[in-house]
């Protein structure tokens, strides 16, 4: 009987998750900077999560441009396409020329078809709607440099179960920042296998989450092993500073049991 219930319970858990805030969706799109201030030399990074990662691949060949609201364009150019390991893309890009200053500059998708785009577009809590992707550049060249004192401290791992799945995760804290949006260049290995993986995080509430969501997420994680990871922190027009040391531990699901008994 038992069984029955766990059974019931994994059938039905995606539409009780939809419920309470927790689902799994069939995609999403997030864009950042998340600041609209910009320099005249900023990078974009655009990160696509399940069925949208299809449109992050597709930007080798139809890169996104930016826009200004008297219609000119600035192409961008792809620097770099991250895969994750759990149903996540992001592709990096920086634009073909330095961008005018005091200028509001809109995000705009290229398509197929000649002369057809599309505007897309994010959630603006604030307003409770949604709204066009938009920066704003200031008059200068560069962002200023990011500050020496930038401190990154592993603080824990970290399981938690869902109707969806496990969300498992290296918990690093995050000090100094000076109100800064920085985002951090991320090498990630697994000591048992060898295999390799990077991709740009960023913070939430001042941590670094490595790992993945019951959903989606830049890095995986087996039953047992070991994993290292270090850090290049960078600014939004992509300076860097120094690359922080290895830290090492192990999978966040050591120790943990599933309450689904498996």
């Amino acid at each position: 009987m038992s069984k029955i219930l766990v059974l019931l319970f994994i059938l039905i858990g995606p539409f009780f998750q939809a419920s309470t805030g927790y689902e799994c969706t069939m995609s999403g799109m997030t864009y950042y900077p998340l600041q609209k201030e910009i320099s005249l030399n900023p990078q974009i990074l655009i990160q696509g999560y399940a069925m949208d990662q299809k449109t992050i691949r597709g930007f080798e060949k139809l890169p996104p441009y930016l826009e200004t609201e008297s219609g000119e364009k600035v192409m961008l150019e792809l620097l770099n396409i991250n895969e994750g390991q759990m149903s996540l893309t992001q592709a990096i890009f920086k634009p073909v020329n330095s961008l005018k200053p005091n200028t509001d500059y809109y995000l705009n998708f290229q398509r197929a078809k000649q002369n057809e785009k599309e505007d897309p577009t994010r959630y603006n809590s604030d307003k409770k709607e949604r709204e066009r992707i938009v920066w704003s550049t200031t008059n200068t060249k560069y962002l200023k440099s990011l500050d020496s004192e930038l401190e990154i401290n592993f603080e824990e791992t970290n399981v938690e179960f869902y109707g969806c799945g496990p969300a498992a995760n290296a918990i690093f804290n995050i000090k100094n920042t000076k109100g800064q949006e920085i985002w951090y260049q991320t090498e990630f290995i697994d000591l048992e296998t060898g295999k390799s993986s990077t991709y740009i995080l960023h913070p939430w509430e001042g941590k670094l989450y490595v790992g993945h969501g019951m959903c989606s997420g830049a890095f995986t994680y087996a039953k047992t092993g070991k994993y290292k990871v270090r850090f290049t922190p960078m600014n939004i027009d992509g300076e860097t500073s120094d690359t922080t040391e290895w830290f090492t531990y192990e999978s966040p699901f050591v120790g943990e049991e599933s309450p689904w008994g498996f």
